[in-house]
Formats: structure tokens, sequence, C-alpha cells
């Protein structure tokens, strides 16, 4: 079976409540699904921005892409989910990972898992806020039964895994993070093998999750290797041909755009695609040009 789309936005920056709303509505606008917020230090605090981006508009889902499981007590994690989820009434998605960057834990004092601690901590986490928010007695009460839509993100293993139990969506990554917090980007072969170990993973499941892939950069060009011939590292070593057969890259014009989105949702099965907040205005023109495939 084949899903609809559904668009995401990851909002990056928090200058003030006026313009954090204005930008909102204009995601809206624009015809995005699910106005998104990351987890990292610098960037606006997910839940009170996420009540926020409710109470500005009317249509889209809110979530989180992704929580920092190392950052969060499951306990104390299942009463904010919960409040928000009851706040934007019932419009809560809640988006979890493990956490990649040594320096932002080092920052809050917390402390840098190994990779198989920080799968740990994930598991111990998604395990105890999915009991709590399925408990019809827990305080606060969500408003989505048997509790919020829980996105998982991650491409290893042990990570798709936890999602095949647990997951109603999985958040696929165009790269790789080592030990130490660096990014390698992974190619579409790659990208194929993950999901194919997702499938299997999950063979026992009547209905398999969501798929979503965060596309890293969105350019309405007609010149196609302009748009990708500044990258920054870690796309800075790869050659052009290289950068623009990366399914996390959506480079082209509006059309050619969506025809690659939609081969990419045959091959691979995404059908929910984040944008980062720099291309929302360009990826609206491909939401339109997307509208009701």
């Amino acid at each position: 079976m084949t899903r609809p789309f559904r668009f995401g936005v990851n909002m990056l920056t928090l200058t003030g409540s006026v313009e954090w709303r204005d930008r909102c509505r204009r995601a809206e606008q624009l015809g995005f699904d699910v106005i998104l917020v990351p987890d990292h230090l610098g960037m606006p605090a997910p839940f009170p921005a996420l009540v926020a981006a409710a109470e500005a508009t009317e249509r889209p889902q809110v979530g989180t892409f992704v929580l920092n499981a190392g950052f969060w007590n499951p306990t104390l994690l299942a009463r904010e989910a919960a409040g928000t989820d009851a706040l934007t009434e019932g419009r809560l998605e809640l988006g979890i990972g493990t956490g990649y960057v040594r320096e932002e834990h080092e920052q809050a004092g917390l402390p840098f898992l190994s990779p198989g601690g920080r799968v740990d901590h994930l598991r111990r986490t998604v395990e105890e806020v999915d009991r709590l928010l399925r408990d019809e007695t827990h305080l606060p009460a969500a408003v989505r039964r048997p509790r919020p839509p829980l996105m998982i993100g991650g491409n290893g293993d042990r990570v798709l895994r936890l999602a095949a139990e647990y997951a109603d969506i999985v958040a696929f990554t165009g790269a790789a993070a080592g030990s130490d917090g660096s990014l390698t980007m992974i190619t579409a072969e790659q990208l194929d093998e993950r999901v194919a170990a997702y499938h299997g993973f999950a063979s026992d499941r009547t209905t398999p999750a969501e798929l979503n892939l965060l596309l890293q950069k969105v350019a309405v060009t007609g010149d196609r290797r302009g748009a990708v011939s500044d990258l920054q590292p870690p796309f800075a070593h790869l050659a052009d041909e290289t950068l623009l057969e990366l399914p996390l890259f959506a480079v082209g014009t509006v059309r050619q755009i969506a025809d690659q989105l939609r081969e990419q949702r045959e091959r691979f099965g995404f059908s929910y695609l984040t944008v980062l907040e720099p291309s929302m205005e360009a990826f609206g023109l491909v939401i339109e040009e997307l509208a009701g495939s």
C-alpha cells in the first residue's frame, strides 16, 4: 500500500512570540502537515514551542524531531508529552532518538554514553514512556488514545528493532553518526538496506510504521550542480554527482523534485518528508506540486 505524502518542517530558531507564531502560520499556509522542533541546545525548547505553534495554527500536527533521550528522565518526559498533547488538543507526535552530539551532553553536565549505552537508554525511555502514556490513570492525561503517535529516529539495527516494536513512525537519516558525534553520509544503496532491515524486524506487524526521511537541502533551481557546489562538511568531500544522487537532497525544478520524491516513495517507502526551516519556502512549491498524491 502506498501511503499519501505528509510534510513536516523542523523549526530551528526562536526570536520571539510574535515572530514564532507568524512563521508557524506561514508553514500552515504553505501546506505543511506537521510543525516540528528539534532537541538541541541553543534551539527552541521543544514542548513550550509546540504549544505556541498549536495555538497559532489550526490544521498541522506538532512534534519533536527528535528528542535526545539522553536529556530526559522517562517519567518527566511522559509528563511533558501528556501535558503537551492535552494543551494542543491531541495534536502531538512524539519523536525520540539516542542523541549524538557529545558537546551538548558535556555542556548540560550529562554523561555521553557509548553508542550501545545510548541505545540502552533509548530503549528504557521508550518502554517506560509507552507504558505511562497508555496508563489511563496517568496524570496529566494525554488526549490521543492509546497514546500520542511515537516516532523513533535512527538507522542502526538495535534502534530499528526497537522501532519495529513500538514506533508508529520511523525516521531514517541520510547520515550515520560516529562515536564522536561526527556524521557520514550514506548512499541510496545503504539506505535500501536499512529500510529492508526495518521491514525484516517488523515482519510480524499487521501494519508497518510510516517511514520518514529528513531532506537536508531543498533548492528549486535549473542549475542542479551549482546548488550543491558550495556545501560544507560533512558533504564537502563528495563529488557533485554523488551529492545529487543522495536521497536527502532535493535539488532541481519543482517538477524534477516532485518526480524524485515520488520515485523515492516507490523505492524506499518514504511518504513522510521533513525539511529544515531554511528550506520551508522552497519546499512549499513542491508541496503544491505533490498535493493529493
